[in-house]
């Protein structure tokens, strides 16, 4: 009598576990190397807006002013007049199309301008999800921060003749950086709790609108605060820690740094710019 043996192998049921099993190990594997990916690019715009702060101060040591923001037609470079020391408007298609209130003026980074290396095919400073990155200067005297000279209106910080003369007495009074965008109005943070730097302190700001940047910002209220110069004109900025689309004030990845009028002047004289 013949004797046949079942060849031994997996059961439908078997083989589906073990496929579920190899998913699960597959996703969690893609997570987190997504998530070090992530981390990664975080740490990289850290260290690049870093290096663009220290660009900037070292441009301003340089050339005993501060640059302007580059525009969407200069491949990088800064948009200033030298002969009125003025930051000069874009198209609309510019960050802020040009001037804020209170005559502060946004853009983008002027990359080729102070010497920052990480660009895209046009020139323009990019951080390392490739958004170009952002810059706001303050440039005008508005009222009251140095007396009754110079008057109103005048150009300093990116003027190296009026900073020489202006610089040790007078302070920016235009760039303001808030904690949330709740409560903002268009001349303030809507109280000190909710203040983080003041508008006698910061003369620049550089910042990236992280993984989620689009041509307005992500979809929550903090980061749109960053980048709605074009409606509202408003220099006021909004900066705190990393938060997800649930959290207050809706998804924030934002990076940003500054630097203060203590920074600048420091800087300067060190460097025998000043006074």
């Amino acid at each position: 009598m013949t004797i046949r043996r079942t060849a031994p192998g997996f059961t439908l049921v078997e083989v589906a576990v073990a496929a579920l099993i190899v998913g699960l190990l597959l996703s969690t594997l893609m997570y987190t190397f997504a998530a070090q990916v992530d981390r990664r690019n975080f740490e990289e715009t850290r260290a690049r807006l870093d290096r663009a702060r220290e660009l900037v101060l070292a441009f301003a040591v340089a050339n005993g002013r501060l640059p302007c923001p580059a525009r969407s037609t200069s491949a990088g470079a800064e948009a200033w007049d030298s002969a009125t020391g003025k930051c000069t408007s874009g198209g609309v298609d510019d960050y802020y199309g040009g001037s804020l209130s209170s005559g502060a003026t946004g853009g983008l980074l002027p990359a080729s301008t102070i010497g920052f290396r990480e660009v895209d095919s046009s020139g323009f400073a990019v951080d390392a999800w490739q958004n170009r990155i952002r810059y706001a200067v303050a440039k005008a005297r508005a009222s009251g921060t140095c007396g009754t000279t110079p008057p109103a209106g005048t150009i300093i910080f990116t003027h190296a003749g009026n900073l020489k003369t202006y610089g040790m007495s007078c302070q920016p009074d235009d760039l303001l950086i808030c904690k949330s965008a709740s409560g903002i109005t268009s001349s303030g943070c809507g109280g000190s709790a909710n203040q983080i730097m003041s508008q006698s302190l910061v003369v620049a700001i550089v910042f990236s609108t992280g993984k989620n940047a689009t041509s307005t910002g992500g979809s929550g209220a903090d980061e749109a605060a960053n980048l709605d110069g074009a409606g509202t004109t408003d220099p006021i900025f909004v900066y705190h820690e990393l938060r997800p689309s649930s959290g207050t004030g809706g998804e924030f990845d934002d990076q940003m740094t500054w630097i203060t009028i203590g920074d600048l002047v420091g800087k300067l004289v060190i460097a025998g710019v000043l006074p």
